[in-house]
């Protein structure tokens, strides 16, 4: 099985198209206003206007209010809502009733037993992301986004009920090893493909997909 990539992030036309050649399964859109990858309602429907069907879009957020989970709806219709905050089981049900769109649910890992806490999510969530929890030492950090890798043995073993992906500090360099390591489907990645804070690079999205979807 070929291995789905998704690139986060992304806020240029040029990078959206270099995705989308490149081979990319999804196209993050970043709807967090402190993260440098934010992108505003008008800039993401003209984005989302470049995705092909048969390439995935995904609204990411943290702890959203029904408001803005109407504007980023409205604007880019995605096929995925993918929650990076702390929201319990029942917002995501009542995310599920009102929209009727999939919604993945990010999961912070840094030591074991953490991707058990991915557990509560299985009769809410339809996929799941295990990504880095940032350590305590950054104050006020993003919940995900910072280009911090985990050690990828604590989920090695971890299958949870339904499709995960793997995310935090992968890059094209690390990705085969990572793939190799936890068993990942799909893998995720934003700050690995950047030469910058919120500043993608079509090659660098060429090659992390290559050697990604090379597993």
């Amino acid at each position: 099985m070929t291995v789905r990539v998704k690139i986060c992030g992304l806020s240029t036309p040029e990078t959206v198209d270099a995705a989308v050649a490149a081979g990319a399964d999804y196209l993050g859109f970043v709807f967090v206003a402190k993260s440098p990858r934010f992108v505003s309602i008008e800039a993401a429907s003209a984005l989302a206007a470049r995705v092909p069907p048969s390439v995935l879009k995904v609204a990411l957020s943290v702890d959203a209010d029904d408001a803005a989970f109407d504007a980023m709806v409205k604007a880019i219709r995605p096929d995925i809502l993918q929650l990076h905050g702390a929201e319990p089981p029942e917002r995501l049900l009542a995310l599920k009733a009102r929209y009727g769109i999939p919604l993945m649910k990010a999961i912070g890992v840094a030591e074991p037993g953490d991707p058990e806490a991915a557990d509560i999510y299985r009769d809410s969530a339809d996929l799941l992301l295990f990504d880095a929890k940032p350590p305590k030492s950054m104050a006020g950090a993003l919940p995900g986004g910072n280009g911090l890798a985990f050690d990828w043995s604590l989920i090695a073993g971890h299958r949870p009920d339904m499709p995960w992906m793997l995310s935090g500090g992968l890059t094209a360099e690390n990705v085969a090893e990572a793939i190799r390591i936890t068993g990942a489907e799909a893998v995720d990645v934003s700050s690995g493909v950047e030469t910058a804070p919120g500043q993608k690079s079509p090659e660098l999205i060429e090659a992390f997909i290559k050697a990604a979807k090379a597993v």
